[in-house]
């Protein structure tokens, strides 16, 4: 199995929309741009995607017309995880149609699974496909957390769990889950500003918002902490949280959306109800962020 699976640094692109309905084609522009801007791979209709507020029937358009464009030219991971392991399966089988590489599958949210619930509910979408699987782990938005030994447990069995996006925010976390998974399991960081410790404890890239708008400083960061440049690394972090922590001053991707739009050729509009257009203080934060960062 190779390491890091799908490459350092995975884009969780922004799906753009406008008052009429999903920007297809704008979507496949973004997803070319980020092809030449850092990103090693890109992941359709995660959190920052918003799939939560699309219809199937937008998820299958989208995901058509980004895989027309970029299919081949890297990978393409889909969001497909639901809080019902049957759901998770169907829609799984909704696109086995399309040229995919790997699915990130979330763990079921609102349900708040045991241990096993979570083993049972990765053991099963895991024998339903053949595709390439990254387990995510985001306590903050499911409401539970999968334990380093689960995920270990279902990376021994299941031969196409591949990797774990890991958004728990602990460091001592991601170090057992290195502890414990196979040598060749891949370990992403689920969050931007800890990128720099979760290398240190064993983690092997980012699935990453921040790569939206400036995934070089991202690539620059790994290369350089990978390479043994730690020194420099610690510089390039001092530079890159900032800017990632502006990301985040509203619910994602309330905040990464309007820096596309700013920063980008694209405009990724508004995000969907509930989420909200940012506000004016928020905007002034970001927009001094930007600036400090150099990106306008």
């Amino acid at each position: 199995m190779r390491k890091p699976y799908f490459g350092r640094v995975i884009t969780a692109m922004v799906t753009p929309f406008t008052e009429k309905g999903v920007a297809y084609d704008v979507a496949a522009d973004f997803a070319e741009w980020l092809l030449a801007n850092g990103s090693d791979a890109l992941l359709v209709e995660g959190s920052t995607g918003e799939p939560a507020t699309m219809s199937l029937d937008e998820k299958l358009k989208l995901l058509e017309s980004i895989c027309r464009r970029v299919a081949g030219k890297a990978p393409i991971i889909v969001g497909a995880g639901s809080n019902c392991t049957a759901g998770t399966i169907d829609f799984i089988k909704e696109i086995k149609k399309f040229p995919i590489d790997g699915l990130l599958i979330v763990g079921p949210y609102y349900n708040k699974p045991t241990q096993e619930g979570y083993y049972r509910h990765f053991a099963a979408v895991a024998a339903a496909t053949e595709l390439p699987i990254i387990v995510y782990n985001v306590p903050g938005r499911t409401g539970s957390n999968i334990a380093p030994a689960t995920v270990a447990r279902l990376a021994k069995d299941f031969s196409n769990i591949v990797a774990v996006k890991e958004a728990a925010g602990s460091v001592a976390q991601t170090a057992e889950l290195f502890r414990l998974c196979p040598e060749d399991f891949t370990i992403y960081s689920g969050d931007d500003g800890l990128l720099l410790p979760f290398l240190a404890v064993g983690a092997e890239g980012i699935v990453s918002v921040l790569s939206n708008i400036g995934g070089g400083i991202l690539q620059e960061l790994i290369a350089a902490y990978k390479e043994g440049r730690v020194a420099e690394a610690a510089e390039l972090n001092k530079k890159m949280v900032p800017l990632a922590n502006s990301l985040f001053i509203e619910s994602n991707p309330i905040p990464v959306k309007a820096a596309v739009t700013k920063v980008t050729p694209f405009n990724a509009g508004e995000p969907r109800l509930p989420l909200t257009p940012i506000s004016a203080a928020a905007e002034a934060k970001l927009d001094e962020a930007l600036k400090v960062a150099g990106l306008i």
